[in-house]
């Protein structure tokens, strides 16, 4: 049985909503990235039975990452519907891929350089003694990826003489909202802990944190979104505290950039009907962001027996490998993951990063210098 159609149209967008209340969808303010719409098939019927309307978007290189965070979202989303003559029922489905537009850290002024910072707290004891304490904490960098592990070191010196708390460490991320007023969510996504310093006395703590999946800092091309981290040290008692500003990227450190990775985005397929129709060039900007396409499943498809795309080189130089894109349907973004190879192909099984939001510290702390060096004293351990 044929069925009456009066269009049939696939809409391509990019947006972002902030809210002044948790994970509520009424946003306050957006503002939107790319828009941009496709007409399959004009009006006419349409036979029983299954068919297949190739269409595909060229996305704007200024696209920002997906985000999603309680008080906003970046989202970028595909529209399909069926129009049909008036009394009819419409069909209508959507479908939510990612963006990652990856965030070189070599591109970030003195990224390599140690991050340090001091300070000094002066305090009374035994109601008539004075004393002070000096807290200088560094990092070996001051940019990371996901899976790389963060130096830390941390000097005391205590002038006085009353013994110190121990020393905390805590990598916060902090994620700003421009709603009517700036909405800010810090949160705690790992922590450690060392003993503090005898009195009179100078001490050295060191210690490593693996950076967990994260999203990466600033979300460039966004406005209503900024994605900042810290590593905050500071001691118990005398309560003394130094920030140190932490940037979480895609592309390490003195790393050379992998070539450009083409994601083949596959979400469930939309309700089956029965459609018809010839695809049509988009009239979007043709600008993309490099080896970034979006290709939707059946009935709304674009080649969908074709192999997933990969990187080819035919020249003799041996290339650095390739980290695989792991693309996530129930992550916050997708993230890049060590290993050799290339992209991860939609139909492997998804891998899924953990939510930073409920990140829950390794059972075991990375090796500290001391064990590293063949030292016998290990060093302080990871919180529980």
């Amino acid at each position: 049985m044929a069925t009456l159609v009066a269009a049939i149209r696939v809409t391509c967008t990019g947006s972002c909503g902030v809210s002044n209340k948790v994970n509520d969808a009424s946003w306050v303010v957006e503002e939107g990235y790319f828009n941009s719409s496709l007409s399959l098939a004009d009006k006419g019927s349409l036979p029983a039975g299954e068919h297949t309307l190739p269409f595909q978007f060229l996305l704007p290189a200024t696209a920002p990452t997906s985000f999603e965070g309680p008080f906003g979202k970046i989202i970028h989303q595909l529209r399909a519907s069926i129009d049909t003559p008036r009394f009819s029922k419409d069909h209508r489905c959507s479908l939510v891929f990612y963006i990652l537009s990856p965030l070189n850290l070599n591109s970030i002024p003195d990224i390599e350089h140690p991050n340090v910072a001091t300070a000094t707290k002066k305090f009374s004891y035994k109601l008539v003694k004075t004393g002070s304490v000096v807290l200088t904490a560094s990092t070996d960098l001051r940019g990371y990826v996901v899976g790389q592990v963060l130096r830390l070191q941390a000097d005391i010196d205590n002038q006085s003489g009353k013994d110190t708390g121990p020393v905390v460490a805590s990598l916060l991320q902090k994620v700003s909202y421009k709603a009517k007023r700036w909405i800010y969510d810090v949160r705690t996504v790992a922590e450690v802990e060392g003993a503090g310093a005898k009195a009179w006395r100078r001490s050295e703590w060191q210690e490593q944190i693996l950076v967990p999946a994260l999203p990466q800092s600033a979300l460039p091309g966004c406005s209503l979104i900024h994605v900042d981290y810290y590593l905050q040290v500071s001691l118990k008692a005398p309560e003394a505290t130094v920030t140190l500003p932490v940037f979480i990227g895609n592309i390490a450190v003195n790393h050379i950039p992998p070539s450009p990775l083409r994601a083949q985005v596959v979400p469930s397929a939309p309700p089956q009907e029965d459609m018809e129709g010839v695809g049509a060039a988009s009239d979007m900007d043709p600008v993309a962001p490099p080896g970034m396409e979006v290709h939707s499943p059946a009935p709304f498809s674009c080649s969908p027996g074709a192999p997933a795309p990969c990187a080819q080189d035919r020249s003799p130089v041996p290339q650095p490998a390739t980290a695989p894109l792991c693309i996530s349907t129930g992550a916050t973004v997708p993230y890049f993951m060590d290993g050799p190879g290339g992209p991860v192909s939609a139909a492997s099984p998804p891998v899924l990063p953990p939510e930073y939001s409920t990140w829950g510290y390794p059972r075991e702390a990375p090796p500290s210098y001391e064990q590293s060096c063949g030292c016998v004293e290990p060093g302080p351990s990871l919180r529980s």
